[in-house]
C-alpha cells in the first residue's frame, strides 16, 4: 500500500482521492476548511463541490497540511494553477522521496510557469509528473470510464504512477512529454472559452466545429514551438481534452465562454483557468512570433477592448490563406 496525499479539497481533488482509494492506497485530502474536512472524513461527502455524490469510505481529510503530507509517497497537487505557488511554499515538510504530481491545467499568470515548473522551482530534487486528460470530477467519482495521461520526463516514473493510479474504470497512459501534457491541458482552456462564446452567440454547430479545428492548429503551433511533441497534442491530454472541454457547459471554461458570448454577467461563475491563461499564452506566442488569432481575440474580449461579436467579425474578415 502507498500513502497518497491530495493537496486541495475541490471537486477534482476529491475525485482523485476516490481513484487512489479504489486502487487500494491509504488516501488523505488536505482542505483549507475544517468543516469541509470533517464532512469528507465523517460523512463521505463534499457537498460544496460534488453535491450528494458518495466518496470512498477509506478516504480521510484534514485541514492540517503536515498531517496529510506526513510519510506520503505520492502527492497529488490539485489546487488551481494560479494558487499553486503559494500552496507549495507551505509544503516544505514534504519527504525527500515523495513523487509530486500536478493535476491542475493552466499557466501561472504572474510567472509564466507551467505547474511542473513551479513545483521544480520549489522542490528541485524531487520526482515530478503531471496528470492530465479528458476527465470530469463527477464522472470519475461516479465510476464512469475515464482515460488520462500521466507524464514525466522519466518514462519509468510515468509508468510507475500509471500502474499506481489505474483502476478498472480510470485508465492512465504513460508519457515522457511532460511539457506537452501540461501545455495541452492549459491551452485547451483558452479554446474552450472561444467555443463557449460561439455557443453563447448561437452561431451554430458548424461554426463551433470550425473554431475547434482552427483552434487546435493554433494550440499545436504554439505548444510545439514551446517544446511539446505534436503526437502528445494528438493524444488524451491534447485533442482528447479539447473534445471534452469544448463540447458541454459542464466544463467551467466552456460555461464562462458562453457567458462572454451571450453578454451574461460573469459574477458568481466558477473559476475558469482559461481566463488567466489566455494573456500568458498570447505573451508567449508574441515572444516567439507565433500567429494565434483566436487566443488574441479571446484576450481582447476578456480585457473588454471588443465585444465577443466584434471579435468574431474580426476573425471572419482575416485574409484567406492555405489551410496548412
Amino acid at each position: 500500500m502507498t500513502k497518497v496525499a491530495i493537496i486541495g479539497g475541490g471537486a477534482w481533488g476529491s475525485a482523485l482521492a476516490c481513484i487512489s482509494a479504489r486502487a487500494g492506497h491509504e488516501t488523505s485530502i488536505w482542505c483549507r476548511s475544517l468543516e469541509q474536512a470533517e464532512e469528507i472524513s465523517n460523512k463521505k461527502h463534499n457537498s460544496r463541490y460534488l453535491g450528494s455524490l458518495q466518496l470512498e469510505d477509506s478516504i480521510t481529510a484534514s485541514n492540517n497540511l503536515s498531517n496529510v503530507i506526513h510519510k506520503a509517497n505520492t502527492i497529488l497537487l490539485s489546487t488551481p494553477a494560479q494558487s499553486l505557488g503559494s500552496v507549495l511554499s507551505s509544503c516544505q515538510m514534504i519527504g525527500p522521496d515523495a513523487m509530486l504530481v500536478t493535476t491542475c491545467k493552466g499557466i501561472d499568470q504572474s510567472t509564466g510557469r507551467l505547474p511542473s515548473d513551479s513545483v521544480r522551482a520549489a522542490f528541485p530534487n524531487h520526482t515530478i509528473a503531471a496528470l492530465s486528460g479528458p476527465s470530469f470530477a463527477h464522472d470519475v467519482v461516479g465510476g464512469l470510464p475515464t482515460a488520462v495521461t500521466i507524464a514525466s520526463n522519466e518514462i519509468a516514473v510515468a509508468e510507475e504512477l500509471a500502474k499506481q493510479l489505474s483502476t478498472n474504470t480510470f485508465r492512465c497512459y504513460a508519457s515522457n512529454d511532460l511539457k506537452g501534457a501540461e501545455l495541452g491541458g492549459a491551452l485547451k482552456n483558452v479554446l474552450a472559452l472561444a467555443v463557449g462564446a460561439t455557443r453563447g452567440m448561437k452561431l451554430g454547430a458548424s461554426a463551433e466545429a470550425a473554431l475547434i479545428a482552427r483552434g487546435f492548429a493554433e494550440i499545436s503551433r504554439l505548444a510545439v514551438s514551446l517544446g511539446a511533441r505534436s503526437e502528445t497534442l494528438m493524444g488524451l491530454s491534447g485533442l482528447g481534452d479539447i473534445t471534452l472541454t469544448c463540447s458541454t457547459p459542464q466544463s467551467r471554461n466552456f460555461r464562462f465562454g458562453m457567458a462572454l458570448g451571450s453578454g451574461e454577467s460573469l459574477e458568481g461563475l466558477k473559476l475558469a483557468e482559461g481566463a488567466f491563461t489566455a494573456s500568458v499564452a498570447l505573451r508567449l506566442a508574441n515572444d516567439l512570433a507565433i500567429d494565434v488569432p483566436i487566443t488574441s481575440a479571446i484576450v481582447d474580449v476578456l480585457e473588454k477592448r471588443v465585444t465577443a461579436r466584434e471579435a468574431v467579425e474580426q476573425l471572419l474578415t482575416r485574409p484567406l490563406k492555405r489551410e496548412n
